[in-house]
């Protein structure tokens, strides 16, 4: 018999360990080569058997992070004049742009619909047809649309004022009293997303 059979009489595959020429147990080089290779994904499920399993230490983890928000209390103990000056500023501007337009649409609605009309007719019946000067009133010599948008413009100039100061002497007189009693209290957290 040559070396290459085995003693025991069985014939060797192509998937068998080679065997050792000299005789008893096979090789185990191949042996020990093979699971090196697959040691990381070995490794993965023992991971996941000392972590108690895949979704459910998942779904541990994520609960413990949803109880564990982080919480902070702070005090506003001051705000900065010029900041708020500047805020208020620009939103009393905003605002008064707002309102300008917004009288603008309605008086244009109205008088698209008739209104001014509807009230010049109902006037002259009311005084009669026979009074002199009944037919001469029109109620858009008093409250027309450039009237109206003017009077809205000079009431929106003084509230960008009025506003703007306002909130600055409000800064100032916060930032004093935050002086003697310590501010507002405020308790901030952490997004529970």
């Amino acid at each position: 018999m040559s070396d290459s059979t085995p003693r025991s009489g069985a014939p060797t595959t192509t998937g068998d360990l080679p065997t050792n020429p000299r005789g008893g147990a096979p090789r185990k080089t191949a042996a020990k080569k093979a699971p090196a290779k697959k040691a990381p994904a070995e490794r993965a499920p023992a991971k996941k058997a000392a972590t108690g399993g895949g979704a459910s230490s998942t779904t541990a983890t994520t609960e413990t992070r949803k109880r564990r928000v982080r919480r902070a209390r702070l005090r506003l103990t001051r705000i900065d004049p010029w900041s708020v000056m500047k805020t208020a500023f620009l939103l009393s501007i905003a605002f008064a742009v707002v309102t300008v337009v917004s009288v603008f649409i309605v008086w244009s609605v109205l008088g698209a619909a008739g209104v001014w009309d509807s009230i010049n007719s109902t006037i002259a019946d009311l005084l009669g047809s026979g009074t002199d000067g009944a037919g001469d009133f029109d109620v858009q010599n008093y409250v027309g649309m450039e009237r109206v948008l003017g009077f809205t413009m000079l009431i929106s100039a003084v509230d960008v004022v009025l506003i703007t100061a306002m909130a600055t002497l409000g800064a100032f007189l916060y930032n004093m009293a935050a002086a003697l009693l310590g501010g507002i209290e405020v308790t901030l957290a952490e997004d529970e997303r």
